[in-house]
């Protein structure tokens, strides 16, 4: 297991952890029934496939 091999800062720590910020899904339009809806884009096949219903 990974241990550090000194103490950081407490200002280096906190600013290693302010860096690390989630983003946004990336949506995308997919036409399902006739009806077009932003959904992300790692979830395209399954919208395409029918697995996930989009929300009304």
């Amino acid at each position: 297991m990974a241990v550090p091999k000194r103490k950081l800062s407490r200002s280096n720590t906190r600013h290693r952890r302010a860096n690390w910020k989630a983003s946004a899904a990336h949506l995308v339009p997919v036409t399902i029934d006739g009806t077009t809806h932003l959904v992300p884009q790692h979830l395209v096949p399954a919208y395409r496939r029918g697995l996930l219903r989009p929300e009304p």
